[in-house]
This record gives structure tokens, C-alpha cells and sequence, in this order.
């Protein structure tokens, strides 16, 4: 049985389909029945989809600048 903690260590490669068939299936098994494991699994799926999307989109006029007042201000940069 996998353990949160040996899910978190083969969490990359799990993604990557980067493992052998028998961990994949004790670690589906484990997502079965761990909730936390299973929103950090597609968190990371997730969050690697959106990151590794070459899109670009154009932010609203002044928005940037808006941004650096508001970064400098609760920064107190």
C-alpha cells in the first residue's frame, strides 16, 4: 500500500506515466481512497497544463500598471 508520502515522492513520475504498471496501480489505489492526494494530483496536472500553454493573453489596458502600484503598495517596495 502506498503511503501520502511515498505518492508526494513518486508524484512527478506518476504524471510523467514514468512508472511500473504494479506502483501505478497501488497509487491509483491510494487516490481511491485519499482525498488529499487526489486534489494534489490534478492540482499538479492541472497547473502543469496551464503553465506549459504557449498562449498569449493580452491583459486589459493599464492593467499592468495598476498591478505595480498594488505589488509596491502591499509589498512596501
Amino acid at each position: 500500500m502506498v503511503t501520502c508520502a511515498q505518492l508526494l515522492k513518486e508524484l512527478s513520475n506518476y504524471i510523467d506515466e514514468d512508472v511500473d504498471p504494479k506502483l501505478r496501480a497501488e497509487i491509483e489505489e491510494h487516490l481511491r481512497g485519499c482525498h488529499r492526494c487526489s486534489v494534489l494530483v490534478d492540482s499538479t496536472r492541472k497547473t502543469l497544463c496551464i503553465v506549459g500553454d504557449d498562449r498569449v493573453f493580452e491583459v486589459p489596458a493599464g492593467y499592468s500598471d495598476r498591478l505595480h502600484q498594488f505589488l509596491t503598495n502591499r509589498l512596501g517596495i
